[in-house]
């Protein structure tokens, strides 16, 4: 990944997703959101994977994302739990 040093701080490329679904709360005092959201540049252009959001998340929002190769678990039952 190209990095750039501006003023000390390093930054990393970034890749846009857009939220598609929100799958549920996950987490184990359910502090994070899992959402489905299509990629819209880099290598996995177009690509739809499941990712843990924390903060606040709605339908259409653009996440950026620094890779988009690791993928989620899915949730188990009831969204709570295990498998």
């Amino acid at each position: 990944m190209a990095e750039e040093s501006k003023g000390g701080v390093q930054f990393t490329e970034a890749i846009p997703a857009s939220v598609e679904e929100i799958v549920g709360r996950t987490g184990s005092r359910g502090e994070a959101i899992q959402v489905r959201v299509k990629v819209l540049g880099g290598r996995d252009e177009n690509k739809i994977i499941r990712r843990n959001v924390r903060g606040p998340v709605q339908l259409g929002d653009i996440l950026m994302l620094r890779e988009t190769e690791i993928e989620a678990r899915p949730m188990g039952k009831g969204g709570r739990g295990g498998n």
